[in-house]
């Protein structure tokens, strides 16, 4: 792309294996910002555009800005809009789908704010889709909620979330925008104030130039996204890591309620097809689950059939799978006109179109993949994390919205409020807080290159294989122990890589989903009864107290925040 392709970005030189010509930005080996922002989906980047304008700002994106979890999702984002809906009844579904493990206050003052979070989309320029009779939204309805209340834009919300505001950030000349840049770890300095340690910046591995950078800033936002790449099947893209999670867990932040995993119930089945998820909203519109010979069977499992709660949805279809020994289920909105279909669902019919199924006369072959992590770093109400200047936004942290289950389409409009809150506090907070002192640059003097690469794939198979195996829908006991064992030597094996060979992104997100993995494990074997996400055959009942599971590192920072607790 030329250099002036948007003030907002920064070019940097190819490897040296790849010739160039032309002028090009030269890269730093520090960069001093007054907000840094790690993670470029909808928490990131609406949190730039709502932070003041006088903020020297810094995005880091894993790869273009256009990319992501945000720019995958198709259903939509949920808020009450219509007059026959109210708060009171979102709030009373998203309680009753989180299994009694949301934080009730959490839960209301999120939802009150989201018909503002939304005009405020709309604002920037976001195109919703428009009913056929009137002028008013198209609200369509997804499992487990009572009223339909899930406005979208056809079945590409995502894209025209991401590509609007990628548009509006780009536009912003205090904002900069790193692409295809990777948090390695956060940075932290002895804090005047306190005994403790207050975050001021992070190493990132620049992919252009293959060096490992500073950043430095006053505050430190994560928006990383969730972890569901932890599993061999998932809707999620390949940057779902769980970087920001892993990062401010070695920062000494605790984290909560890991064991809670959504597994999306309808990921499209076929060898070709990587990671594509059949959106929600078509079981919203009338479609069906079917068994293999073409009948029914989600009315043996819920009353509400189709439209139950996720987790029951996915669970229900592993059984028949198992019971079966099914590859999968069946789709089949082919009973709706052809032209409501593709009108409804144009990106689902057309990638569908790509491997020989036409959606308005096949069923769609279905199985259930990770699709959303539903802990994370413990917040407040704010988005700060127990370290002190590091906030964690979106899908990263735990702020007790989720509980044991999410709510289809809660989770874009988590990431608009609790970027409108952070920015509030961040722009409250930040006169008082000092430069970043002087941190040492990245020592990369005694490590050399590997030439063991095929130690990584194989590591990184062998954790999405066992955990998929063995944490994954339906767990015991047993197997959460033999996937404990397995992951204690493969983050022994993955750190001792990581210490003596030069870093690269494979290693770095290895590295992090082991982590996470780990967390998951321990989580789940401390959770002693069945709730929500989380299903165990040794425990099926469910717990009379409701707890949620907080892990505190060794290095707990300790910062006194305010989370509600059950």
């Amino acid at each position: 792309m030329p250099i002036g392709f948007s003030r907002a970005i920064y070019y940097h030189a190819p490897p040296r294996s790849q010739s160039h010509t032309g002028s090009l930005i030269p890269v730093k080996k520090t960069y001093h910002h007054d907000v840094l922002i790690i993670g470029s989906g909808a928490a990131g980047m609406s949190l730039a555009l709502r932070l003041a304008p006088e903020l020297r700002i810094a995005i880091l994106s894993k790869d273009q800005l256009r990319t992501g979890s945000t720019w995958l999702a198709q259903g939509g984002i949920a808020a009450v809009l219509d007059e026959e809906d109210s708060i009171d009844a979102h709030v009373t579904d998203t309680l009753r789908a989180g299994a009694g493990l949301c934080h009730d206050d959490v839960v209301r003052t999120t939802l009150e704010q989201g018909p503002a979070a939304l005009q405020w989309l709309i604002d920037q320029g976001v195109e919703f889709t428009k009913d056929s009779n009137s002028d008013d939204f198209h609200l369509t309805q997804e499992g487990g909620h009572s009223h339909r209340r899930i406005l979208h834009t056809a079945d590409a919300t995502g894209q025209a979330v991401s590509g609007t505001l990628a548009s509006r950030v780009q536009e912003k000349s205090n904002i900069d925008v790193f692409e295809h840049h990777v948090v390695v770890d956060l940075t932290t300095q002895a804090d005047s104030d306190s005994r403790s340690l207050r975050c001021n910046g992070a190493y990132v591995l620049d992919k252009h130039s293959d060096r490992v950078c500073l950043f430095q800033a006053k505050i430190v936002v994560l928006a990383t996204g969730g972890a569901s790449k932890a599993y061999l099947y998932t809707s999620n893209s390949d940057g779902a890591s769980g970087d920001g999670i892993a990062a401010a867990w070695r920062r000494g932040c605790r984290v909560a309620n890991m064991e809670f995993n959504q597994f999306h119930p309808t990921c499209l089945f076929h060898p070709e097809a990587k990671s594509f998820l059949v959106s929600e909203a078509l079981r919203g519109e009338g479609a069906h689950l079917l068994l293999p010979d073409g009948s029914r069977f989600m009315h043996d499992f819920h009353p509400d059939a189709e439209l139950a709660p996720r987790d029951i949805v996915a669970r229900a279809i592993d059984h028949e799978m198992k019971r079966l020994g099914a590859d999968c289920v069946y789709l089949d909105i082919s009973h709706k006109p052809a032209e409501f279909i593709k009108s409804h669902f144009p990106t689902v019919s057309a990638q569908c179109l790509e491997f020989g199924i036409d959606i308005t006369q096949q069923p769609i072959p279905v199985v259930p993949a990770a699709h959303y992590t539903c802990g994370g770093i413990v917040t407040d109400i704010d988005g700060r994390s127990d370290l002190k200047n590091l906030y964690a936004i979106g899908e990263c942290a735990f702020t007790g919205l989720h509980g044991a289950n999410r709510m289809a389409s809660n989770s874009l409009l988590e990431c608009l409020v609790f970027a409108q809150a952070a920015a509030q506090s961040i722009d409250q907070e930040i006169s008082a807080i000092p430069e970043p002192s002087y941190t040492k640059a990245w020592d990369s003097s005694r490590v050399t290159y590997s030439d063991e690469d095929v130690v990584i794939s194989h590591n990184w198979d062998e954790l999405r294989r066992f955990m998929w195996d063995y944490v994954g829908i339906v767990r015991t006991r047993k197997r959460l122990e033999r996937a404990e064992h397995r992951i204690r030597l493969l983050k022994r094996e993955i750190q001792e890589y990581y210490r003596n060979y030069k870093i690269s992104r494979d290693i770095l997100e290895l590295r992090n989903l082991a982590v996470v993995a780990d967390l998951i494990i321990r989580s789940a074997l401390l959770r002693k009864e069945s709730r929500g996400l989380h299903y165990t055959l040794d425990h099926p009942e469910l717990s009379q107290v409701a707890k949620d599971t907080i892990l505190v590192p060794m290095n707990f920072a300790g910062q006194d925040i305010i989370v509600s607790k059950k």
